[in-house]
């Protein structure tokens, strides 16, 4: 081994006796020529006990031999060679060893010894093998965890994900993340912004996307972030943070049909009850309105005949007859004060804004059995945006049940008739200046144009006596539009069915939200 001229051979040496490293110099035979004190801190074999001794000393046998074959292997091409190997100390006790072998040469190109250099290695394996493990338990319970969880980086690029999210992926067809946070900036507004700018976190938001050709999906979704340190040489001394938001989706779409479910019943049961109250307002209204003729009658009568007594002086059996009369229209009127007095009273309801897009298709769900008994495809046309309209809910929900209902069975008639025709009901909405407008179609036998007017009359009914309607459907959705400020039309010109329009005038600033 030859030195520089300007650096002293015995400073080499003491380099190697006081390096940190385990250094070792053996012959072209692997027998240990020289072990410096690092070796000894290392392998617990003092420089008398190795020296001599061959390398295989320290070897153990979970080393596997193809790990000896290639590392021979290198050395023979004259290669230096660096790897892992499993050594055991002079207590037994094993270690991890990082080992770089290097074929000293001699003047003629031939290998005259092998120079190693080892450390122990062990802990910082322990810690390598502690984090992989601890990553892959975290990646294990993230990926069966049943919510969608997606990491995105600053520029909202997705850099980690579970199965969860892979597989919504595949349901929805697009990157789920950017759809979610737009659905969240849309709903929040600037509140989403400043919990961005200043990350703060996000707790269960409920988020509604509606991929094409599928049902809507819901989710519960939160936002919490973290930050990573920079670990390249770099940012060693002046750290350098980078900010990633984790999103989390819950699929929740299950419970919000339940949700729907027992909504949608609740207010089929109100309604339900309420068309009960109408009825029976409608029935009593409808038996006083009866006799309420033959007892105009009789108290005409009775005056009619006052006036003739009055011009002739009649006998005391008149005067009992008059007295009779009288008593008998005291109890009648009486009577029918009474019955009144059994009509139940309207049922009064909050006034608040409504789209009525959303009233429409709770009339739809609730409509959707007797929709397909009857053979009806419905044809939904409502506007992408409504300005709303200042209302009762459940009044007007009944008000537009009672036109589907009136549709549904008008094409019953018709269809008795006339098998073969087509079974639509045409549900739209549209925005006015003033007002919003519903149109509802039906591909029923229509409206006489003689009766436009009439069948907003109380008691007037196309059904015939035998059918035991009493004629007051139309008159009462009327009387609802009007205590709404609207109007309810049927078109006179529409000849594929009938048309009836409503309008309803739209919500205004001073009105009460």
């Amino acid at each position: 081994m030859s030195t520089p001229p300007d650096l002293p051979h015995p400073i080499f040496r003491l380099a190697v006796e006081q390096s940190a490293l385990a250094i070792s110099i053996t012959d072209a035979k692997a027998n240990i020529l020289y072990a410096n004190p690092a070796f000894e801190r290392v392998t617990g074999y003092s420089q008398a006990e190795v020296v001599g001794n061959n390398e295989s000393l320290l070897s153990y046998k979970v080393t596997p031999k193809l790990v000896y074959e290639t590392l021979w292997a290198q050395l023979k091409r004259q290669r230096a060679w660096n790897g892992l190997l499993v050594n055991r100390r002079r207590d037994g006790s094993r270690y991890l060893a990082d080992l770089t072998i290097t074929p000293v040469l001699d003047g003629d190109g031939h290998t005259s010894h092998y120079l190693g250099m080892h450390r122990d290695v062990t802990e910082v394996h322990r810690l390598e093998r502690q984090v992989q493990n601890q990553k892959a338990m975290i990646e294990s319970v993230v990926d069966a965890a049943q919510v969608a969880i997606c990491l995105l980086d600053e520029r909202d690029h997705v850099v980690l994900d579970n199965q969860e999210y892979k597989k919504l992926i595949g349901e929805i067809g697009r990157e789920p993340a950017s759809t979610l946070l737009t659905r969240l900036r849309d709903q929040m507004g600037a509140e989403f912004d400043t919990a961005r700018s200043r990350r703060l976190g996000i707790r269960n938001r409920e988020v509604k996307i509606e991929p094409p050709g599928q049902p809507a999906r819901w989710f519960a979704c939160a936002i919490s972030w973290f930050e990573e340190q920079d670990a390249s040489a770099d940012a060693f001394y002046e750290p350098v943070r980078r900010h990633y938001l984790l999103l989390t989706a819950q699929d929740i779409s299950e419970i919000k049909r339940q949700q729907e479910a027992i909504r949608i019943n609740s207010l089929s049961a109100l309604l339900a009850e309420q068309e009960r109250i109408q009825s029976l307002r409608e029935t009593l209204a409808g038996a006083i309105y009866q006799l309420e003729g033959p007892l105009n009658t009789l108290t005409a009568a009775v005056r009619l005949l006052e006036r003739r007594r009055e011009g002739n002086s009649g006998g005391n059996g008149e005067e009992a007859t008059d007295a009779a009369m009288e008593e008998a229209l005291r109890d009648s009127r009486a009577a029918l004060d009474s019955l009144r007095a059994c009509i139940p009273n309207q049922a009064t309801e909050a006034i608040q804004p409504l789209n009525l897009n959303e009233v429409l298709r709770d009339v739809l769900k609730m409509g959707t059995p007797a929709l397909l008994a009857a053979g009806v495809v419905v044809e939904w046309h409502p506007a992408p945006q409504l300005p709303t309209v200042p209302g009762g809910a459940t009044q007007l929900a009944a008000l537009f049940r009672q036109l589907l209902a009136n549709a549904i069975e008008a094409m019953n008639e018709r269809r008795s008739a006339d098998h073969a025709h087509e079974r639509v009901v045409r549900l739209t909405t549209l925005p006015r200046p003033d007002h919003v407008e519903v149109i509802l179609e039906d591909s029923g036998p229509g409206i006489p144009a003689e009766w436009r007017y009439k069948v907003f009359e109380p008691f007037f009914t196309t059904k015939g006596a035998d059918r035991q309607h009493l004629g007051m459907g139309l008159s009462m959705a009327q009387d609802t539009v009007a205590r709404h400020g609207g109007l309810i039309d049927i078109d006179p010109d529409f000849r594929a069915g009938c048309r009836v329009r409503v309008q309803l005038p739209v919500t205004t600033s001073g009105e009460p939200t």
